[in-house]
């Protein structure tokens, strides 16, 4: 698929196939394109939990009880560690930014794969922290389910986005 395509028939998905587990080379290679993911002065502050087992995947759900995201088979977390990332001089650390390429490259290769995703900020950090056995030091920047939808269903396909002449300018 065409990248161009591939970033236009991406969208957030609240339906899975909970019956349906994803192949184990599949997951490797949507954690790969993580991995391979540029950072900044190329410290790579991350760590990437795949949340699969029976046990972690209730714990985890409670940071975000939505009735959909029961249904998924795993869940991602990206995670990372401030004192690890690279810092400029003005104070600027740029733990989010590494975190959001890395997570937005794994989101575009489950994409490729035929794997929804949806991408979680809104989560309740003391739950998951706890969940996680997670350090004050560490940031949790976002999270995703992983899954196929059920049989028969269908992606909206409807994209809202502002015109292109609106947020590119050429100067």
């Amino acid at each position: 698929m065409d990248f161009l395509e591939l970033i236009r028939s991406r969208e957030s998905i609240r339906s899975y196939d909970p019956n349906r587990a994803i192949d184990r080379k599949v997951l490797d290679d949507i954690l790969e394109a993580g991995r391979l993911a540029p950072s900044a002065a190329n410290f790579q502050p991350w760590q990437f939990l795949l949340i699969f087992s029976k046990e972690m995947l209730e714990k985890v759900r409670k940071c975000y009880p939505r009735p959909w995201l029961m249904d998924a088979p795993h869940i991602l977390v990206v995670k990372g560690n401030r004192n690890q990332a690279w810092k400029r001089d003005d104070g600027y650390n740029a733990i989010e930014t590494d975190l959001t390429i890395a997570m937005d490259h794994m989101i575009l290769a489950a994409e490729q794969h035929g794997i929804g995703t949806c991408w979680i900020a809104n989560f309740k950090k003391e739950i998951l922290f706890e969940a996680l056995n997670l350090q004050e030091d560490e940031v949790v920047f976002a999270l995703t389910p992983l899954g196929y939808q059920p049989e028969g269903f269908r992606k909206r396909g409807l994209k809202i986005r502002k015109p292109f002449d609106e947020v590119v300018k050429f100067l």
